[in-house]
């Protein structure tokens, strides 16, 4: 990964963009994005794409969608002493909450605070269990409820945990937000690297919004859009790490390479051509099912419609939805490598669907 590329990666990481919340990222995304493509646009809830225009003005459509949103809380009470309590926005994990900081997003900008913790010496500790989310607090060191007032804070303000990334090791960062952040980032390199000589087909590039609560920007922008086929990125769990069953959960192995989805919301012949790319371009896949759903965008984009076929990519990630999120960008690399191998592949003339 260039120094470029990882300040991009980094400042999104960095930004935060809760679901309902999501206008910062877009915006550093957009200002990345928006030199490499024909056109840039959103839409009333904040979805953002950009456009990169086929050899020809009636060239099909491939969407390559992601999501920008990350968990987080939000303010749901403040106490005469000025403490705040919480809800959930999303699926954060409360077991992880007690002791960190936040980012609080209020009507003057981000206030930090951090979520209360009881020392050990003082609390009970003989029957302890996973924290309610209603009773975790945040202090922001105001004395009353006026004082949390003042700082621009109200009832319905998010706010994310106060974690930044960082780099572990040349090829493996840490950070939250990874879910989906990365997303943006890898669809904003394809275009970057298809801008060069535009592919056949027109390729449109997604941030969606409210995927984690969803799904709902990818409905919307696959509604408006009408792509005649969609490869939706997310991350998946890497089930590498102590404590994790391969037989409850597969195996996918963090630095061995995208995983692809097979089941349910994913298209046949879409999943049979990215093996394909990969096999020519000596991009090692791993391999997930889903008998269901797949917890993803695709869910929304392949019944938009008449129906979209359409394809899931994704990079592993260990401890998602936590504040220590780690991914291997020799797997992200290989990702945008697939997709734009891809969206190359595509000939003018064919279309993805079901012969009887």
């Amino acid at each position: 990964m260039t120094d470029d590329a990882q300040s991009f990666l980094f400042d999104l990481l960095d930004t935060p963009s809760p679901t309902g919340f999501e206008t910062p990222g877009q915006r550093v995304w957009a200002e990345y994005v928006r030199p490499h493509a024909d056109a840039l646009e959103t839409d009333a809830y904040g979805t953002a794409w950009a456009t990169l225009n086929g050899q020809d003005e009636a060239a099909p459509t491939l969407m390559l969608d992601a999501h920008v949103d990350e968990i987080g809380f939000m303010v749901r009470h403040i106490t005469d002493k000025g403490f705040i309590h919480v809800a959930r926005i999303g699926g954060s994990d409360r077991a992880i909450a007690r002791g960190l900081r936040v980012r609080i997003l209020g009507d003057d900008g981000p206030v930090t605070g951090v979520v209360g913790n009881t020392a050990i010496h003082i609390r009970d500790t003989t029957d302890e269990s996973v924290p309610k989310v209603h009773e975790l607090f945040v202090d922001i060191g105001a004395e009353d409820k006026d004082g949390v007032h003042d700082r621009g804070i109200r009832v319905g303000h998010p706010m994310v945990f106060d974690v930044g990334p960082t780099e572990l090791t040349g090829t493996r960062i840490t950070g939250r937000a990874i879910d989906n952040r990365l997303g943006g980032f890898i669809i904003a390199q394809v275009i970057e690297r298809l801008s060069d000589a535009p592919p056949a087909w027109t390729v449109q590039a997604a941030n969606s919004v409210q995927e984690e609560i969803g799904g709902h920007g990818a409905a919307m922008i696959s509604h408006r859009l009408a792509p005649d086929l969609a490869v939706a990125f997310d991350v998946t769990h890497a089930t590498d790490s102590p404590g994790i069953s391969s037989a409850e959960h597969g195996q996918v192995t963090m630095g061995g390479g995208p995983a692809i989805t097979h089941g349910t919301s994913t298209h046949p012949q879409v999943m049979q051509r990215l093996m394909q790319v990969a096999e020519a371009e000596d991009i090692p896949l791993q391999h997930e099912p889903s008998g269901r759903r797949t917890g993803t965008d695709t869910d929304s984009i392949f019944k938009s419609r008449s129906g979209v076929p359409s394809g899931l990519v994704s990079v592993p990630l260990r401890y998602m939805h936590s504040t220590v999120e780690v991914v291997d960008t020799d797997d992200i690399e290989k990702c945008v490598r697939l997709l734009t191998a891809f969206a190359r592949s595509l000939d003018a003339e064919e279309a993805f669907g079901v012969s009887l």
